[in-house]
């Protein structure tokens, strides 16, 4: 530890600068999806090349079919160190509706709000701000000790918010220089602003599209309802036998790979006290739904889902046409957990909608490529000496967290270079990202350099 209160004590006093760098990034339009902003993400990489080379990385811009990658090499192993990879990105969401933004998109402001000040700007909580954190701790690292505390390699990607096509091919050809004995990501949240968390449990996904097809066109209801077949029926009745009356999902083999929760683990979900009737609450809800037996938090942290997320057909514009359409549609995704098979369950859900239509429909399921759950090893020492370096910084102690989402950088992480994970992030449930008026704490960019810093000699230790 007395090699870590110098470089805490130089995150503080450089803080001011710390700021004006993160702001000379978040000036950069680096908006992944649209190609009019190709440039700006080459800007963005050429300047954390800039940035990490005058820290006394070995920092190298990679180009691919889409946006540029970017890895940095720097530090060396001591004795049994860990040779440690971060990962962030850079790219951003595009802003619109641009005119519900209180100040302009790039020019990031520090704002005061009753919960104190934060950056305002796209890109100040995802993900900016969060991969500034930790190369902000390894300037102070490197500017009290002349050195960093073991063998880092930083990966930062700019495709992450245009569903990283060039990822999986680049992993695949820099195995060698990017694999680590264990991966750091920054692209997280902590439970509440005083408690920071570690987010052990991803669920995968599956998703696919049903189309219902019946009459060759469109039917006068007057004519044929009664005696011809309305797909939007046949596809309703096949989506609500989807789930049982306790909201268990249908499907054959859909719970398989699905193992309790950690009874050690569930005490600790439990102590953070959520509050399902404030979580519905919040969005306008009251009664909870989904699988009885699980709380919410079960739900969201721990459980499968299966969800229809659209159903459409026939006339749907302004006024009524009276037709029996041709066909019907719907848009289903699956969120899973432990080690249920995304192909499987894919392979399910063709069944299912197969084994429902009636002899004058067909059904055709079309089936995305999916992801497995991603869990880590929470037993790992590793994972503990984070936890605990962690509550050191904030006022509350570091939970192990579940994510309802997915973050598919992790799950390849495992796949191409067999690497575990360990997600940090300080992002806050009311930063707006992907929205309007996205914003960043301050506390949370300070605190957090300090959170990475203690993370680093922990872990180097």
């Amino acid at each position: 530890m007395s090699d870590l209160a110098p470089v805490l004590d130089r995150i503080d006093e450089q803080l001011p600068q710390s700021l004006e760098r993160l702001n000379a990034l978040l000036r950069i339009e680096s908006i992944s999806t649209d190609s009019a902003y190709g440039a700006a993400c080459r800007e963005a990489a050429d300047w954390l090349v800039e940035t990490l080379g005058g820290m006394g990385f070995d920092a190298e811009r990679h180009d691919t079919p889409g946006h540029p990658m970017v890895v940095a090499q720097g530090g060396e192993k001591q004795g049994d160190s860990p040779h440690l990879l971060f990962y962030g990105h850079y790219d951003v969401q595009p802003v619109d509706p641009l005119e519900l933004w209180l100040s302009p998109p790039f020019d990031p402001q520090v704002e005061q709000t009753p919960d104190g000040p934060v950056i305002r700007a796209r890109g100040a909580a995802d993900d900016k701000g969060q991969l500034m954190t930790f190369v902000e701790a390894c300037r102070a690292y490197v500017d009290v000790h002349g050195a960093l505390p073991t063998r880092l390699t930083l990966f930062f990607e700019g495709e992450e918010e245009s569903s990283s096509p060039s990822l999986v091919p680049f992993l695949e050809s820099h195995r060698e220089a990017l694999k680590a004995d264990l991966a750091l990501v920054c692209d997280t949240g902590m439970w509440d602003a005083d408690t920071p968390a570690i987010t052990t449990m991803l669920r995968g996904m599956v998703t696919a599209e049903v189309t219902v097809d019946a009459a060759d066109i469109d039917l006068h209801s007057g004519m044929y309802g009664g005696p011809a077949a309305n797909p939007i029926r046949v596809l309703s009745h096949a989506i609500a036998a989807l789930h049982d009356a306790e909201g268990r999902v249908t499907l054959t083999g859909f719970y398989d790979g699905v193992s309790p929760l950690d009874p050690s683990l569930l005490a600790q979900w439990e102590a953070l006290e959520h509050d399902a009737a404030e979580f519905l609450g919040a969005v306008g809800l009251a009664e909870p739904a989904g699988e009885r037996g699980f709380s919410a938090l079960e739900q969201i942290w721990s459980r499968p889902t299966l969800e229809i997320n659209g159903v459409w057909g026939g006339y749907t514009g302004e006024g009524f046409k009276t037709v029996l359409p041709a066909q019907a549609h719907a848009k289903i995704s699956c969120r899973l957990v432990g080690e249920q098979d995304p192909a499987r369950i894919g392979r399910a859900l063709t069944a299912h909608f197969q084994q429902a239509m009636p002899s004058d429909c067909t059904a055709t399921v079309t089936v995305h490529r999916g992801a497995g759950a991603t869990v880590m090893p929470v037993d790992s020492p590793m994972f503990e000496k984070a936890r605990i370096a962690l509550s050191d910084e904030w006022p509350k102690p570091a939970v192990f967290a579940g994510c309802g989402g997915s973050i598919p950088v992790v799950g390849h992480f495992q796949d191409v270079l067999a690497m575990d994970s360990l997600l940090v992030g300080f992002g806050l449930d009311d930063d707006a990202i992907h929205s309007p008026n996205e914003k960043y704490s301050l506390r949370s960019f300070q605190k957090g350099i300090r959170s990475w810093a203690r993370i680093l000699c922990a872990l180097a230790d």
